[in-house]
């Protein structure tokens, strides 16, 4: 068996250009990833549109998800969660400018 140990909040580089996306598991019919924002959004008139249900869990920081059935915005804190079933277009409208973002994402 191959144990494998890491923290969440290691490990982030100090500039982010991009918001950064890694896979912390990836097999069968699951893919885990820790996504860091900082001050990023969706480009504008760009929304997600997964074939997957995705689960996600803020961990730290601030966001807000704009979901495009009824413009309904989306206020995240630490500790919020959501499920966002598959084709529910969706995208991240702000998170908290100069500071690190940091989101679980559990995709099925």
């Amino acid at each position: 068996m191959n144990l494998v140990s890491a923290n969440i909040f290691a490990n982030i580089p100090e500039q982010l250009p991009e918001e950064l996306f890694e896979s912390i598991i990836k097999q069968d019919n699951i893919h885990i990833e820790r996504i860091v924002s900082n001050g990023h959004v969706t480009d504008a008139g760009q929304w997600y549109d997964q074939t997957g249900d995705e689960w996600v869990i803020l961990l730290q920081g601030q966001a807000k998800l704009l979901f495009e059935e009824n413009q309904h915005l989306v206020t995240m804190i630490p500790g919020d969660y959501l499920l966002i079933p598959a084709h529910t277009r969706h995208r991240v409208e702000w998170t908290l400018p100069d500071f690190n973002t940091i989101w679980l994402a559990i995709h099925l």
